[in-house]
């Protein structure tokens, strides 16, 4: 039992076993990639993609959990973009100026970026602050 005012977050069995499921996915991508092991890696990106977009959406009710989670989406997403394109051979390709074709991974990693510092900045607060008036009243 809780014994200060401080909510509890549990998180179901179901949803903890596809978290863990999710690591294990996501190890197995960056330790092909690491290896270049191209087949191993790039099918590793469907399931650890899939399974933290499923994992936002379970998420969805409790805003601190979804914007974390849509973080890692899109970590993912640069993360898996960066590995194939070094796998293709398109990593140091010129696309603008001094940026390659690994610096697309930047919009992802970026996205996922101003998603927290939206959470952080303006959510956060907000929420502290209702929390705050309905503790007062």
């Amino acid at each position: 039992m809780n014994q200060s005012n401080e909510s509890l977050y549990s998180v179901p069995n179901r949803l903890r076993r596809m978290e863990n499921m999710h690591v294990v996915f996501w190890l197995l991508k960056d330790i092909s990639w690491c290896m270049i092991w191209k087949p191993l890696g790039i099918t590793m990106i469907a399931p650890t993609l899939l399974i933290a977009i499923w994992i936002s959406w379970k998420n969805r009710q409790i805003t601190s959990e979804l914007s974390h989670n849509l973080a890692i989406v899109f970590w993912i997403t640069a993360n898996a973009y960066w590995m194939i394109s070094e796998f293709l051979g398109f990593d140091e390709m010129p696309v603008w100026r001094e940026f390659t074709g690994k610096h697309i991974a930047l919009i992802p990693f970026v996205t996922g970026a101003m998603i927290l510092l939206y959470y952080y900045a303006v959510q956060l607060p907000r929420e502290m602050k209702q929390h705050k008036s309905v503790t007062l009243q």
